[in-house]
């Protein structure tokens, strides 16, 4: 019998140890910031009914979930006829589950099963992978981590403040220091089509306009023809282009702009309240200017994520010296538990992308020394006699607080050093009989390759010094 090759699916990927640590300290920040303001974890099961998934993405959507089959003899209960109806009805037979397409619409389901149990407003964040039956590329995965974070149950524009705050500190704790925080408003972009006379058209309007650093003004006119955009509408289009100046002068211009628009005031109304929340909370967002001279939050009449689904405020999150796509985003909705019969329920809420920010971190070499370290020491011995000796030292470290390994067999130093250098080891301490005899025990640096004769109460003052 031949033997198989091991192989994992096509879009999945394995993770060795080095990398879990990074992305491990990426989820500890985020974790850590979310319960700062107040959000509770939220786990839900990989697999979901199928009913609760479908058709909450579209059609397109739909074909990616992937649907698992009945255990037992899944075709037991079909006819000839259920296979000629076609592979949708056929689903419906053989399939009552599916892996979980997203974070969102699981929230909403949990949302409206305990409805009665849970505190409104609800903060909950999610950290949980999801599958997608996508064709797989770079970047793009079958299986990768979402990590949300919504409140629902209150329209209360310091949410959408809090967002802001939050997505600050996740990245400037991360060490990141040129990143652009883009907010806009729904209604804004209602506005814009509206007052140009355009109602409705949005969405052609803001792909166009947001090409405008590509193609300049004449591109933009040029492509906003094409979409069928009148030729009265593109010129009364014109000043936005020109908007300059801080975000307050922006949204002052904009009320001259929006005239009297109904959704455009109301997002101008909104996005003001954002701003006063920031400003009394003290937010750095507002402040802290990136190496453009710009502040981290901006707000972005061109930016126009989710039209059919975001209702209010948007976000987008661009780290703008690096080679990536957003890595954050998010907004308002209306009607998030509507699809399970309970409507009328206001939340807001966005998503780290965090693939996307560990690939940040590598690229900009942000990742500090510890979080590449697991191990903090290791302890070389030579025979039974030190291994014995260094048994109760290894649990002193340990109950010190402090990540220690013994070698588990009395091999050659070159091959325990090997091994420390692999593992990315800091420190190594050496047990010999020299040693014994004295009570004095070699800390060596891996990294400077000095050592020091110490006792090992010394050595654990040490330790925890370079740790704090």
């Amino acid at each position: 019998m031949s033997k198989e090759k091991p192989s994992i699916p096509k879009g999945t990927r394995d993770f060795g140890p080095a990398v879990v640590v990074k992305r491990n300290y990426i989820f500890g920040v985020i974790k850590r910031t979310f319960e700062k303001f107040g959000y509770l974890p939220l786990e839900t099961p990989a697999m979901e009914q199928l009913s609760v998934l479908t058709g909450k993405y579209g059609d397109e959507g739909d074909q990616l979930i992937f649907k698992i089959l009945n255990s037992g003899d899944f075709l037991s209960k079909t006819t000839a006829n259920d296979i000629e109806q076609g592979s949708k009805h056929l689903t419906r037979k053989i399939s009552e589950k599916a892996l979980r397409y997203d974070l969102t619409v699981p929230f909403a389901r949990f949302v409206v099963m305990n409805r009665n149990e849970i505190s409104f407003p609800f903060k909950r964040y999610q950290i949980q992978p999801v599958w997608r039956a996508d064709r797989p590329q770079r970047g793009r995965y079958r299986e990768f981590y979402q990590c949300d974070a919504d409140v629902v149950g209150t329209n209360s524009l310091l949410c959408e403040a809090e967002i802001v705050q939050m997505i600050d500190e996740v990245l400037s704790t991360l060490g990141m220091t040129d990143f652009t925080i883009k907010i806009n408003h729904r209604g804004i972009l209602a506005g814009i089509a509206e007052a140009i006379g355009e109602k409705g058209r949005e969405g052609d309007i803001c792909v166009a306009i947001d090409k405008l650093d590509k193609i300049r003004a004449e591109g933009v006119r040029k492509e906003l023809l094409e979409r069928g955009i009148a030729e009265g509408a593109v010129d009364r289009l014109e000043p936005l282009y020109e908007l300059k100046g801080s975000n307050q002068e922006i949204l002052d211009q904009l009320q001259t702009l929006l005239g009297s628009t109904e959704e455009g005031q109301r997002g101008l109304k909104d996005l003001q309240e954002v701003w006063e929340y920031l400003e009394d909370l003290g937010s750095d967002a507002l402040v802290t200017q990136n190496p453009s001279g710009q502040p981290r939050l901006q707000l972005d009449v061109t930016l126009a994520r989710g039209l059919s689904y975001y209702t209010g405020c948007i976000f987008e999150v661009k780290v703008n010296n690096a080679n990536m796509g957003s890595i954050s985003g998010g907004g308002r909705y209306d009607n998030l538990t509507g699809m399970f019969g309970m409507p009328g329920v206001s939340g807001v809420g966005f998503s780290f992308g965090v693939d996307r920010i560990y690939d940040v971190l590598e690229e900009l070499q942000l990742f500090p020394a510890s979080s590449e370290v697991g191990t903090k020491v290791l302890i070389v011995q030579f025979d039974k006699a030190s291994e014995r000796y260094a048994l109760p030292l290894l649990q002193k470290l340990r109950n010190a607080g402090i990540a220690s390994e013994l070698y588990p067999e009395a091999a050659k130093l070159k091959k325990q050093m090997s091994y420390a250098d692999q593992k990315k080891i800091p420190f190594v301490l050496l047990v010999g009989s020299e040693e014994m005899a004295s009570g004095k025990l070699k800390l060596r640096d891996m990294q400077t390759g000095e050592q020091d004769e110490l006792y090992i109460d010394d050595i654990i003052a040490q330790l925890k010094s370079e740790a704090k």
